[in-house]
């Protein structure tokens, strides 16, 4: 089959899985997340090289354990008839619980960014492979469905809107790197990266971000203004913290020799390809869906 052909046909299939569990039902997207989670682990024990049985087990656990209690615990609540008091306290230990998963994900993101300048280490630890794989790969899992519920319910516009401004920066930041790029980003991990091409792809998202705000999650005429700059500000979000996440995963893979991730999608490589930006930027959009909040 020509590889062009093979490349459209499973990024197709791909968008459409994708699309049909987000908007089917908050089940169906967490089961396919589930999924994604435990294909992500296992292309990442293989980069750096340890068992994978045992952290796709304890990996699964601790999703699901998470998204039970997070998402969960009002219908709980109600079977078992708790008080209104038994409810906050709930609510309160799940929030206490989100930032300490926060505050793991973020200094692990940071060592993740320190990571891409270290040119002499061609080598990880067995301790921060393990980190490693708690911080940039199961956590981010989590935080994405997370802020698939904004403030309160579940908004399937929400995480659709994020990954079109994925879509959008990669998409032109390969199309404008590719036809103006000149000046190399990041050359001794990703050769083919340009700053035009990264600043095309940032600029096209904040465009995209805007429309999304005003056509997609507030398409009425009296739109809100207050939405389309946090809109704007995630695309922003999006375009830079995406970037670092695809060249650290380049990274990963240098060190490992290998191309892609893994080939659970022909032409594509694996999941970890796909969802490189996704997962680290997802920590970042919490953290600024709770700064949000607080200020509000």
């Amino acid at each position: 089959m020509n590889e062009t052909l093979k490349r459209s046909i499973s990024g197709a299939v791909y968008i459409v899985l994708l699309l049909a569990s987000i908007l089917y039902s908050t089940e169906s997207f967490f089961i396919l997340f589930g999924i994604f989670l435990i294909i992500a682990v296992y292309e990442f024990c293989s980069l750096v090289q340890i068992n994978s049985i045992a952290p796709i087990l304890l990996s699964s656990i601790f999703y699901i354990s998470v998204t039970l209690l997070s998402h969960y615990n009002i219908e709980t609540t109600k079977f078992l008839n708790r008080t209104l008091q038994t409810q906050l306290d709930l609510n309160l230990n799940i929030h206490q619980l989100d930032l300490i998963l926060l505050a793991v994900t973020l200094v692990v993101s940071i060592k993740c960014i320190l990571f891409l300048f270290y040119d002499s280490i061609q080598k990880i630890s067995t301790s921060s492979k393990y980190l490693y794989l708690l911080g940039y790969v199961t956590l981010p899992f989590i935080f994405i469905t997370k802020i698939s519920f904004g403030v309160t319910n579940y908004n399937p516009k929400i995480i659709i809107g994020l990954f079109i401004l994925i879509w959008t920066n990669d998409t032109f930041a390969f199309i404008i790197g590719k036809s103006m790029g000149k000046h190399k980003l990041f050359e001794r991990i990703s050769p083919k990266k340009t700053i035009e091409g990264f600043l095309g792809g940032v600029i096209f998202a904040v465009f995209a971000g805007f429309l999304i705000s005003k056509l997609y999650i507030e398409p009425k005429p009296e739109f809100s203004q207050k939405s389309i700059l946090i809109w704007m500000l995630i695309a922003l979000i999006v375009g830079v913290m995406g970037t670092i996440g695809d060249l650290i995963e380049s990274k990963f893979k240098r060190i490992a020799e290998v191309k892609d991730s893994g080939s659970i999608m022909p032409g594509h490589g694996g999941i970890l390809d796909r969802l490189d930006s996704v997962i680290f930027v997802a920590p970042i959009i919490f953290l600024f869906y709770q700064i949000l909040n607080y200020v509000s």
